[in-house]
């Protein structure tokens, strides 16, 4: 059990609490423990349980509730609390925006004990009535609910993939299986996976069958399965598992037409055909068996596609002019910025923050804690921005050549405004606006609002451009062509966050973005020293809209970077009220 897993149970405890109305310094105790646990940098699982107290810094009983929990899979509360509840009940606290209070409201006075019944009570205006709730948040239920009838069966990429290289491994144990390979949409990375998929070549299909109908977790639908095709779903999260089987010689044809979408396989190879000359590459895999995926785009005339690429939006006649970039590759990352610590809702200090990352080989770190507008983050008074700017310049002095770079996550208000005056952002090497609050604006007013943070000459970057929060919340209503163009006009970098639940820029619009000159910045959004891993997701959404290393903010060195801040910083004429500095 992983430390991700040991929090969620600890979070689900103080919820249940709470549902059941039990005592509150409980209660914190509780989310206590959890964020101590997500605030490790370690597997707990691997501690002797005798040490957890001296290692984790829990406390005796929070560490033999942990303890319990590593080695039975629960423990007395959460047993308890369990039995307690309806299992529709629990579903309830899954579904975003909908509290433990409202959820036992709902429970307790109108006898809700699933999210079906809850449709119901909602559609039928039973919701509404009920303190505290009105017409609006009746209707935000509904919303929420549509959102989580959408989003079942899909898992994150991060998830997905972990799920395939599982089932990969498993595949090439089998006797008989001569290659095997992760294909479809986790090859293809997308941000959400329905189904995944992999590929085997094995002269021997009844051997896999027998394999996959035995993994526990997974449940086989043989009505949808057959010979060459083994297909059924993951058990817990009700993602689709399928597995083609081909003959080892029609290995790679079959990884090339379940890696691309059907408009890229038949999507105009050349303007003009040739008599007798296949017109797409689906035709192509029909008439030829090809050793190397390479094979395909030669014999069709094309530059190599890479699989991410395979989506048919843009990418064919880029390849027949042979004018596809080289993608950006994790090792061209210099830096990380939008980083949090323990200024606002960080888990680490500013001093781990940045020595893990140095450790990792990087250059420079862009801290950039929650603004004052932030409340509920723990953002940051005029007076903690200076004491954290002291600190920097001393980390600084001792950590070079590695650079921090003072920057803040600034809110954008609900007018646009970002919620410093500029006499404290200019004090900022960098600055990255990001909308929070108040996200449910129709499209105009949305579009208003960030079009008015990208006019603010201290703006750097536009952070999490719709605020997303993939298979949880949508995104904030953006028209995403004047928000890039305005970024275009005014120099403006816009982030592709890699948070998993995040993936924001959305990769649909990254091209685009390329086309005005837009600069991208992968930016881990990281809150603990283990979130630097995930500027590799966002490099994969990069690269499925084409981003180059070039294109790539966070490409540049420490020295490039510094310097791009302080020319930035030089142009902006700020009024003269605001002349001297709030902290000369």
């Amino acid at each position: 059990m992983d430390n991700r897993a040991l929090t969620r149970a600890f979070r689900l405890v103080a919820q249940l609490m709470e549902l059941h109305e039990e005592n509150p310094f409980k209660i914190r105790a509780y989310e206590g423990t959890a964020n101590a646990l997500e605030a490790l940098s370690f597997p707990v699982a691997d501690v002797e349980r005798t040490g957890l107290p001296d290692r984790t810094g829990l406390s005796k009983t929070a560490a033999a509730k942990v303890a319990e929990m590593l080695d039975t899979g629960s423990f007395e509360d959460l047993t308890r609390l369990l039995a307690a509840t309806p299992p529709g009940v629990v579903e309830l606290l899954n579904i975003k925006g909908i509290g433990p209070k409202k959820i036992r409201s709902l429970w307790k006075e109108l006898g809700v004990e699933s999210p079906g019944q809850l449709r119901e009570a909602a559609e039928t205006n039973q919701v509404s009535q009920l303190k505290g709730f009105g017409q609006k948040t009746q209707q935000a239920i509904l919303e929420a609910l549509d959102f989580t009838d959408q989003s079942r069966g899909k898992l994150l990429y991060p998830q997905a993939e972990e799920l395939a290289h599982d089932l990969l491994a498993r595949l090439e144990s089998v006797p008989g299986v001569k290659r095997a390979a992760v294909s479809g949409e986790v090859r293809r990375r997308l941000e959400t996976i329905e189904t995944v998929l992999l590929v085997a070549a094995t002269e021997s299909p009844a051997a896999v069958h027998g394999l996959l109908g035995s993994v526990e977790g997974l449940t086989p639908d043989p009505r949808r399965s057959g010979p060459f095709a083994w297909r059924g779903t993951a058990t817990a999260s009700g993602v689709k598992v399928e597995v083609r089987l081909a003959a080892p010689a029609d290995f790679i044809n079959q990884l090339l037409l379940t890696s691309a979408t059907d408009a890229h396989l038949t999507g105009a190879l050349t303007e003009e055909l040739l008599p007798g000359q296949p017109a797409s590459l689906r035709q192509w895999l029909k008439r030829e068996q090809f050793a190397q995926e390479a094979d395909l785009y030669t014999r069709a005339g094309l530059q190599y596609v890479e699989p991410e690429l395979r989506e048919g939006l843009w990418e064919l006649p880029l390849a027949r002019a042979n004018q596809l970039p080289r993608l950006l590759e994790d090792a061209d990352l210099r830096g990380s910025l939008h980083n949090h610590s323990t200024y606002s809702d960080g888990s680490h200090s500013l001093r781990e923050m940045a020595t893990f990352l140095q450790g990792q080989g990087y250059e420079y770190l862009g801290i950039c804690d929650h603004s004052q507008a932030a409340h509920y983050a723990n953002g940051l008074p005029v007076e903690r921005v200076r004491q954290q700017h002291q600190e920097i310049d001393l980390l600084n002095q001792e950590l070079a050549p590695f650079r921090i770079f003072k920057g803040i996550e600034s809110d954008i208000l609900s007018d646009g405004s970002l919620d410093y005056p500029p006499t404290v952002l200019e004090t900022f090497d960098f600055i990255v606006a990001s909308v929070h609050s108040n996200l449910r604006m129709d499209e105009r007013k949305a579009t208003a609002r960030v079009l008015r943070a990208i006019e603010n000459p201290y703006t750097t970057m536009l952070g999490h451009p719709t605020g997303r929060l993939l298979l949880r919340r949508e995104g904030y209503p953006l028209d995403h062509k004047a928000v890039i163009d305005a970024c275009a006009k005014h120099q403006v970098i816009i982030e592709i966050n890699a948070n998993p639940w995040r993936l924001d820029l959305d990769w649909r619009w990254v091209h685009y973005a390329l086309e005005q000159g837009v600069q991208l910045s992968i930016n881990p959004d990281a809150h603990h020293t283990n979130g630097y891993a995930d500027m590799r997701y966002g490099v994969f959404m990069g690269r499925k809209g084409g981003l180059t290393r070039a294109m790539t903010f966070n490409t540049k060195t420490a020295a490039e970077a510094a310097d791009y801040f302080a020319r930035r910083k030089a142009n902006i004429k700020p009024p003269l009220e605001f002349k001297d500095s709030l902290f000369g």
